[in-house]
C-alpha cells in the first residue's frame, strides 16, 4: 500500500505526558465514501461465528479459550478488510470490540520467518490504554509463541527500555512521546514496520503536538504497510487527517449518527447545588447495589478529596491521575482490572478506551 509523508509542522519536545487530568457523533461529509452499518444489522451478525474469518488455528484456539463465539457488529464488517491488509479507518462506540479487530487480524499477518524485527507499531494516547492493548495482544497470542509484544511509555526510565527492547518484540505499543524518544535516540527501528495502528486516533490527532509526534513516528516507518485507525468520535477534520496517513481506506462507522452510549444504558441527571454533591453520591452508593464504579472528577485536587472522604466513610475507595507515579498507576489499574476494590475515583484519564467488565455503575 503506497502512503504519502506528511508535511512537517513545527518543532515540539520529543517526550512529554500524554495524559489529560484537567478539564456527537458527526455528519458524514458528501465525498466520504464509507460503509455505514445501522444498529439492525446486529442480529444477522450475532448468527456468524469468528469461524467465518478463516484466521489460523492458533488464534481460533485462544478465541475459543476467551469464551467469545459471535463477533460484535465492529469486528463482523472491519475484520474480513483488515486481514487482507486494507487501510482501515473505524468509528465505533466504545464497548464494540475495536482493540480486538487490530490485534488478531495484524496477529493473522504475521509470519514466523519475518525475524526478531518490529513488525507492528500501535500508538495511543495514554499509558493504561497501551497497557491494556498489551494485554489483549498477550491473551491472543497464548499459541503464537514466537510472536512478543511489549510497552513503553512515559514515567519510566528511558534506559529501562533500552534494556527491554534490545531483543526488539514484534510488536511495540506505546504512547507517542515516548516512541517518539526512542526513535530519536536510536534504540527503536521501525524500518520492518507493516502495520501502523492508532487506537483512540482523534485523542491524538487533535492535539497539535501529540499529531507532529505521530507523524514523525509515522515517517520513520516503510512507505508500503497497512494503516489502521480508530475511534468513539471523529469530527469531520480529524477524519480528513486521519486520511492523510492512508491510502484508499476502508471506512466504516458504526451508528455514527445514533447516541453514543451502548444500548442497555441507563442515564440520570440530578441538578445539584455544589455543596449537596458529597452528600448525595454516599446516599447513592450506600442504596444502589454495584458490581464496580468508576467516579470521573475535573481535577486531580477534587480526585484525592474524594477518594479521602469515601474511605473515611469506609467505602472500598481508590485513586489515580495522571500526575501519579507511573507504577502507582499501573498497579491501580491492575488493582481496579482483578476487582481488588470496588470503587475508583479517576480524572478524565479513564474516559476512553480502557476496559473494566465489571463496573455497571459510572458518575460525571
Amino acid at each position: 500500500m503506497s502512503h504519502r509523508h506528511m508535511t512537517e509542522e513545527e518543532d515540539v519536545l520529543p517526550d512529554y505526558d500524554t495524559d489529560i487530568d484537567e478539564v456527537h457523533p458527526n455528519q458524514e461529509s458528501a465525498d466520504i465514501r464509507a460503509l455505514k452499518i445501522p444498529s439492525t444489522s446486529i442480529a444477522t451478525v450475532h448468527e456468524s461465528g469468528f469461524g467465518e474469518f478463516l484466521l489460523k488455528a492458533e488464534l481460533q484456539r485462544a478465541i475459543s479459550d476467551c469464551g467469545f463465539e459471535h463477533p460484535s457488529t465492529v469486528q463482523h464488517e472491519c475484520i474480513p478488510a483488515a486481514i487482507l491488509g486494507r487501510d482501515l479507518l473505524c468509528q465505533a462506540k466504545s464497548g464494540m470490540g475495536k482493540t480486538a479487530v487490530f490485534v488478531l487480524s495484524t496477529l493473522n499477518l504475521m509470519e514466523k520467518e519475518e525475524g526478531k524485527h518490529i513488525t507492528a507499531l500501535v500508538l495511543t494516547h495514554t499509558r493504561e490504554l497501551a497497557y491494556q492493548i498489551l494485554e489483549e495482544f498477550n491473551r491472543f497470542t497464548k499459541y503464537l509463541t514466537h510472536i512478543k509484544a511489549k510497552v513503553v511509555y512515559g514515567g519510566v526510565p528511558v534506559t529501562h527500555d533500552k534494556k527491554e527492547l534490545a531483543e526488539p518484540p514484534q510488536v511495540l505499543i506505546g504512547t507517542p512521546g515516548r516512541v517518539l524518544h526512542l526513535v530519536n535516540e536510536g534504540i527503536v527501528n521501525f524500518k520492518f514496520v507493516k502495520h501502523f495502528i492508532l487506537d483512540e486516533c482523534d485523542q491524538m490527532l487533535e492535539q497539535l503536538d501529540m499529531r507532529n509526534d505521530v507523524q514523525k513516528i509515522f515517517k520513520n516507518t516503510p512507505h508500503n504497510k497497512q494503516v489502521m485507525m480508530f475511534s468513539a468520535t471523529l469530527s469531520d477534520d480529524v477524519r480528513g487527517v486521519c486520511k492523510r496517513f492512508m491510502h484508499n481506506p476502508q471506512e466504516v462507522y458504526i451508528n455514527d449518527q445514533a447516541k453514543l452510549t451502548l444500548d442497555g444504558l441507563q442515564q440520570y441527571y440530578v441538578n445539584l447545588a455544589e455543596s449537596q454533591k458529597n452528600r448525595k453520591l454516599v446516599n447513592l452508593l450506600d442504596s444502589l447495589e454495584f458490581n464496580q464504579v468508576v467516579i470521573f472528577v475535573s481535577t486531580v485536587d477534587r480526585a484525592k478529596a474524594l477518594n479521602s472522604l469515601l474511605e473515611s466513610e469506609k467505602f472500598p475507595s481508590i485513586c489515580t491521575y495522571g500526575r501519579m507515579d507511573q507504577d502507582q498507576r499501573i498497579e491501580k489499574y491492575k488493582t481496579f482490572k482483578k476487582f481488588g476494590s470496588r470503587i475508583m475515583v479517576a480524572t478524565n484519564l479513564f474516559g476512553r478506551g480502557v476496559d473494566f467488565e465489571r463496573v455497571n455503575v459510572v458518575f460525571n
